[in-house]
């Protein structure tokens, strides 16, 4: 039995904002601060929820930050 297609909508605002419908929060798993991710296809676009943001353990390490350094190392 194929999937059932349902349809929700919402309205985009001025700044380019939309409220996602309660149904499609609740098949996401949505929560406030989840992020999405948007899948652009042939077929069309698809949201996803985001995987969480793994926090970088080296974002305090200051020794190979500067210009230099992201040059040297740009293209690894």
């Amino acid at each position: 039995m194929a999937d059932a297609v349902r349809t929700a909508y919402s309205k985009v605002s001025v700044k380019s904002q939309t409220v996602l419908p309660a149904e499609v929060r609740a098949e996401l798993g949505i929560a406030p601060g989840d992020r999405l991710r948007y899948v652009l296809t042939a077929d069309g676009i698809r949201i996803e929820k985001a995987q969480p943001e793994v926090e970088d353990p080296f974002v305090t390490f200051t020794e190979w930050a500067s210009p230099i350094d992201d040059e040297d190392y740009a293209n690894l």
